[in-house]
């Protein structure tokens, strides 16, 4: 049962997320960012991924929603868990599926990326998982180079990782059941951390009591006070009567200057320990979207303790790909139907 909630007014940005998204009657053609859309459109994402969990139960693990549909995996920053999660989420759904190797594909010998994405377009392709270092990369691709091809974020830039937030959004709901009353703190380099910014947005669309932010002065992104959440330096205090600890990893490789003294101070105040886990409530859930550094941001006894639920994430990850991936071949296929008997009417 999704909660009522009040008619939210949306800014000028979340509205043209929410066009560019959705189709004229709501469904998902791509999927971009959280920005724009609403607590039916996540729930019904959520519901849906739900009904993929038994998929990976199954000893044929496949469905037929997408045969007969090619899928190109296009990361243009190295990626293993995401690039293997969004494979296999298109191989369960029967999709026929490229991986382009971008280091000797044309673009590194010249050829421009809307040139690329246009020539597999060409060859039929029907969707592109994109992650890319430039914030925006997606959504420029979505609206300006191939609009009727579905585009899936796997991650750009510092902007926003969506389908790695709903799968700690489904691990959430999962473990406590609702969003409702929830405390949840993430914790780390959230100054550089698309996930983070993702969410977020999925947390306070989804109702939840409190998102907090606890990280050093120097890894908190200057607009942080202005996101809604509750801003805490001290983490010892910030780990009061949570119900969810989302770790994130140091990104040393977006650093530029000395952020932190050392690694090892950084463990020592921002580290979870099985210390400072005690300080919040029992049933408390550890999170991280991975790779974890064991010893940097968070001990071994925790990460592989009775409270973490890192490897149901990376499963859930299969099951939110599966969904996000046809619900958007879905709507893709309506809004072409849908142009169709436009162009008949007017003719």
């Amino acid at each position: 049962m999704i909660p009522a909630t009040d008619p939210v007014v949306l800014s000028a940005h979340d509205r043209a997320s929410r066009n560019l998204q959705l189709t004229g009657d709501g469904q998902l053609r791509h999927f971009i960012t959280l920005d724009g859309l609403d607590l039916v459109m996540l729930t019904d994402i959520l519901d849906t991924a739900d009904s993929f969990i038994e998929v990976g139960e199954r000893t044929i693990k496949k469905v037929p929603l997408l045969r007969g549909r090619t899928v190109v995996n296009l990361f243009f920053e190295s990626s293993t868990r995401t690039r293997s999660t969004f494979e296999l989420a298109a191989k369960r759904l029967s999709a026929d599926v490229l991986n382009l190797d971008i280091s000797t594909s044309a673009t590194s010998k010249g050829e421009t990326l809307s040139d690329t994405l246009l020539n597999l377009e060409a060859m039929a392709s029907d969707m592109f998982v994109v992650r890319h270092s430039q914030s925006g990369a997606p959504h420029f691709i979505a609206e300006s180079v191939t609009p009727g091809v579905a585009i899936i974020n796997a991650g750009d830039g510092r902007h926003a990782h969506p389908t790695q937030a709903m799968l700690d959004m489904l691990t959430i709901r999962q473990n406590k059941g609702s969003f409702e009353g929830l405390r949840v703190a993430i914790v780390g380099d959230i100054l550089h951390s698309r996930v983070a910014r993702s969410q977020i947005r999925a947390l306070q669309t989804l109702g939840v009591a409190e998102v907090r932010l606890i990280a050093p002065g120097t890894l908190l992104p200057a607009d942080a006070e202005s996101l809604g959440c509750t801003i805490e330096y001290d983490m010892r205090r910030g780990m009061a009567d949570l119900d969810v600890v989302i770790m994130l990893r140091l990104q040393k490789e977006r650093m530029e200057g000395a952020l932190l003294p050392s690694e090892r101070e950084f463990y020592r105040l921002y580290g979870l320990d099985t210390e400072k886990l005690a300080l919040a409530k029992p049933d408390c859930i550890v999170m991280h979207p991975g790779p974890i550094n064991r010893g940097v941001e968070i001990e071994s006894a925790v990460a592989d303790g009775p409270q973490s639920v890192i490897l149901n994430q990376v499963t859930n990850g299969i099951a939110i790909r599966m969904a996000v991936m046809s619900m958007a071949m879905s709507g893709q296929v309506a809004d072409r139907a849908a142009r169709v008997r436009a162009q008949e009417a007017d003719q």
